[in-house]
């Protein structure tokens, strides 16, 4: 199973912009789909992107418009640049990739996300 690393969060002011990065111990950005989850305390938790090997990426209705996901093939990293920070957005957020084979699949711990002013 892939070891996978997130980095990139912490507290900032409603409006305001992070970004996250999601690497792995293989070459992630060649699996087939990896994928940023938030978990809000208390909550569900929620997909908030996808990004697929063939360019294509999907996004939660609460962050459409204003995150985007990418894959920056030189650095290994799947990156989350979150703009217009709502205190709603306030989560774990964590990566996770599904690939063809079994050893492409994992889990990070995440990163903490805090929106507050």
């Amino acid at each position: 199973q892939v070891q996978l690393v997130e980095s990139g969060g912490g507290l900032v002011q409603p409006g305001g912009s992070l970004r996250l990065s999601c690497t792995g111990s293989i070459t992630i950005t060649s699996i087939y789909a990896v994928t940023w989850y938030r978990q809000a305390a208390g909550k569900e938790r929620e997909m908030v992107a996808t990004s697929f090997s063939g360019g294509t990426a999907s996004y939660g209705d609460s962050v459409r418009g204003r995150f985007t996901i990418s894959r920056d093939n030189a650095k290994n990293t799947v990156d989350l640049q979150m703009n217009s920070l709502k205190p709603e957005d306030t989560a774990l957020y964590y990566c996770q990739t599904n690939g063809f084979l079994g050893s492409e699949n994992g889990r990070g711990q995440g990163t903490q996300v805090t929106v507050s002013s």
